[in-house]
C-alpha cells in the first residue's frame, strides 16, 4: 500500500502565506469599506487569490473575519488565556477590565468584533466556533481567576461563578454593544467596586 503523500515545506509555507494574506486582507478592508459592504470577491481581490480558495477553507465571510480577528489578536505564546493573579482580587481585575476597554476602543478592533457580534446572532456554526475558539477559553480564565479568590477567602463560597463573571464583564460588554454610555477606565473601576461589593464573603448577622 502506498503511503500518502505528505505537502512539501514549500506548498505548506505557501498555504501559510496565501491565508494570511487573506486575512490580511480581509480585515483591512473591514476598515475601509464596513462590514455590509465587505465581499469574498472584494477579499480575493485584495489578497490575489481565486474566491475558490476562500471557500475552500471558510464558508462565510464571518468565518474569514473570525479567524483575521483571531490573527490579529493571538497572544504571543500562543498558550491559553490567563488573568493576573497578584493575590488582590480588585487589582487584578481592575487591570483586566481596563486593557479590555482599551481594545474595545481600538478602531482596530471595534469594525470586526461589532460584525461578529452581528454574525453570532444570525449564524449557528460562527456561534459554535466563537464560542469554542475564543469564548469557552476566555470564560475558563474568568472563572479560574474568581475561583482563586474564591478558595482564598476573598468571595463568598455559595456564589455561581459563571454568574459572577457575567456580573464583572457584562456590564462593559452592555455598555460597549449597545453605546449606552463611554467606556473609560474610571467605568472599569466602578464596575469592579460594585461587583465585589455584592460578592465579598457575608458578614455573621448581615
Amino acid at each position: 500500500m502506498t503511503a500518502p503523500r505528505r505537502a512539501s515545506p514549500n506548498t505548506a509555507r505557501r498555504k501559510e502565506a496565501s491565508r494570511r494574506a487573506i486575512l490580511t486582507a480581509a480585515f483591512d478592508l473591514l476598515q475601509e469599506v464596513g462590514y455590509a459592504k465587505l465581499s469574498i470577491e472584494g477579499i480575493a481581490a485584495r489578497a490575489s487569490v481565486g474566491k475558490q480558495t476562500i471557500y475552500r477553507w471558510w464558508p462565510s465571510k464571518g468565518m474569514v473575519i473570525f479567524d483575521a480577528f483571531l490573527m490579529l489578536s493571538e497572544g504571543a505564546d500562543g498558550g491559553p488565556p490567563a488573568l493576573p493573579d497578584t493575590g488582590d482580587l480588585a487589582a487584578d481585575l481592575t487591570a483586566v477590565l481596563r486593557a479590555t476597554i482599551a481594545e474595545l476602543n481600538d478602531p482596530r478592533y471595534d469594525q470586526p468584533m461589532r460584525a461578529l457580534a452581528t454574525e453570532i446572532a444570525h449564524d449557528p456554526e460562527l456561534a459554535a466556533a466563537y464560542a469554542q475558539r475564543l469564548e469557552g477559553p476566555l470564560q475558563q480564565a474568568k472563572r479560574q481567576r474568581l475561583g482563586s479568590a474564591q478558595r482564598a477567602g476573598q468571595l463568598a463560597e455559595d456564589i455561581d461563578l459563571d454568574v459572577a463573571v457575567e456580573m464583572v464583564w457584562g456590564p462593559v460588554l452592555n455598555r460597549w454593544l449597545l453605546r449606552t454610555g463611554p467606556l473609560t477606565a474610571e467605568y472599569a473601576d466602578r464596575v469592579v467596586t460594585t461587583a465585589l461589593n455584592g460578592l465579598r464573603p457575608r458578614q455573621p448577622g448581615r
